[in-house]
């Protein structure tokens, strides 16, 4: 590992810890690396309940993720709307939807080879 790059599995538990944080929703990870072509390693899924939830739990995300490592996402995209929020942390991708856009655009049925992980949260809704 690079001296100074954090590794995935520190990056991710920053992530949920930022999910966490405000109660995200439905958290699943999925793991890319033994499907051939991908973009990245992992997926980080969850939903919230409202623009203004998938907002909190994204700027959570980021917050958490730049005083844990010093890391910010390459890219984010969707926080316009606010329905399907993408940040691009490189080996991590981390989609915040709204419920009926994450159900819509089903990213576990299409990547259906992935292992995917349930993230249990400490809180029910």
């Amino acid at each position: 590992m690079q001296k100074g790059k954090p590794s995935a599995d520190e990056l991710i538990a920053l992530i949920l810890q930022g999910i966490e944080d405000v109660k995200g929703l439905e958290i699943n990870l999925l793991d890319l690396r033994d499907i051939e072509n991908t973009v990245c390693d992992y997926f980080v899924l969850c939903n919230g309940t409202s623009n203004t939830h998938v907002n909190a739990i994204v700027n959570s995300i980021q917050k958490t993720v730049s005083k844990g490592i010093k890391d910010k996402p390459w890219h984010v995209e969707g926080s316009d709307n606010a329905e399907w929020v993408l940040l691009d942390y490189v080996n991590v991708v981390v989609h915040v939807f709204q419920k009926q856009v994450r159900e819509f655009y089903d990213i576990e049925g299409l990547w259906g080879d992935a292992k995917v992980t349930l993230v249990e949260s400490s809180f029910n809704q």
